[in-house]
């Protein structure tokens, strides 16, 4: 007697509903299992090197068909624009229904520009890499006659961002504005030679300001003071898609999906958060949206969704994070090694043999993928933790 396919539903293509949909496969490849992705571009696209699209480096054109091609896995392009988790079916573009009995909820993170009156209006984002091209061109035109670009943010986002451009345009006049100093997240000596960094790039630091409004031609600060700008590209907040909360999905304040110890959801078990999507609560924390800790939430359960299916115990997710790799520029870096909770250790990575770290292990994912779905199994790269994990 045959039975009816168990419908697995993944929404969302990038780095963590990408890797999930493609271990899912292998994991799953001799069961009665379909398998659908749904991303609104048949684009891959890498966000971890948006920067580098603003500073004028072209990126390969990875298709999202290609990299499934193998799989057995249907993609579906178009946006998700509902789900009914009692029904357990999920609406593409006001149209298409696709039924589900597992939902993969992959659908990330983007910088928050309405935080800031006029942020919308008048900043550039790395959210779309259509507008980093926009971006691109506009800071080149700025580089030939001496521009100035303010970079708000002074989080790893708006670090790498204005060093890269710095670095790519010395002509730019570039101003990097945190509320709080840039790096403050590592330790002493790191942040040291991230300030030296910044120096010898040339970049103007206002430390401990913060943007009121973004204005035309500038930013106007907290107390009134006006940093006059040709452009500005905003890099601080983010923000989740209301889908999960609208669709009567529990989540926190934030809008990120409430999930168990072993990342589903607390109101219907049946659909699995990972990435910024999750919020996720270890012994020592909640774990912050980064591909470091997103690509093992997706690589964890994927392997849970297969064991459940095979009638397996599924123990709970565990994670503790290693570093803080911050490129500083093509050819320089700092790598801040940390503790589980990622408060920083005493040692640090710093200039050649950062860059080589960071290439190795912040480089494209696409072989990871490319080697999972062929079936050769590769771990992603994180800290089991030790007794803060626990």
């Amino acid at each position: 007697m045959h039975t009816t396919k168990h419908r697995i539903v993944v929404l969302g293509a990038g780095y963590t509903g990408m890797f999930a949909a493609i271990r899912l496969a292998r994991r799953t490849r001799r069961m009665d299992v379909a398998i659908a992705l749904v991303n609104p571009s048949d684009r891959f696209t890498e966000r971890l090197r948006m920067h580098q699209v603003a500073a004028g480096q072209e990126l390969g054109d990875h298709r999202i068909p290609e990299l499934l091609k193998g799989t057995g896995i249907e993609f579906v392009q178009g946006w998700a624009t509902g789900i009914d988790p009692d029904a357990r079916q999920v609406t593409v573009d006001g149209e298409r229904t696709l039924p589900y009995d597992t939902l993969v909820y992959a659908l990330g993170s983007a910088t928050d520009t309405s935080l800031v009156p006029g942020a919308t209006e008048h900043a550039y984002t790395l959210n779309d890499p259509r507008t980093n091209h926009q971006l691109s061109l506009r800071l080149a035109e700025l580089a030939a006659s001496g521009g100035r670009v303010t970079v708000a943010g002074g989080g790893l986002t708006g670090i790498e961002a204005a060093t890269e451009i710095a670095e790519s345009h010395p002509g730019l006049n570039v101003t990097l504005v945190s509320r709080s100093a840039p790096g403050g997240m590592m330790g002493e000596k790191a942040r040291g030679y991230l300030n030296r960094a910044l120096d010898r790039l040339r970049i103007t630091v206002r430390a401990g300001a913060s943007v009121a409004k973004v204005l035309p031609a500038g930013v106007e600060l907290a107390d009134g003071e006006v940093v006059a700008s040709d452009l500005v590209l905003w890099t601080t907040g983010v923000k989740v898609p209301p889908l999960a909360a609208d669709s009567g999905i529990a989540t926190d304040g934030r809008g990120l999906i409430s999930v168990d110890a072993t990342l589903r959801s607390t109101s219907y078990p049946e659909i699995h958060a990972v990435g910024d999507a999750a919020a996720v609560r270890l012994p020592w924390g909640q774990i912050h949206g980064t591909c470091q800790s997103g690509l093992p939430t997706a690589q964890y359960t994927a392997d849970a969704i297969a064991l459940r299916l095979r009638g397996k115990q599924v123990k709970p997710f565990r994670f503790g994070y290693f570093h803080q790799p911050v490129s500083l520029g093509r050819k320089d870096a700092v790598i801040q090694f940390t503790g589980a909770d990622d408060s920083p250790r005493r040692f640090f990575l710093s200039g050649r043999a950062a860059v080589a770290y960071k290439d190795f292990v912040s480089s494209s994912p696409l072989k990871t993928y490319r080697f999972t779905a062929r079936g050769v199994y590769l771990t992603t790269f994180l800290s089991k933790g030790g007794r803060a994990t626990r």
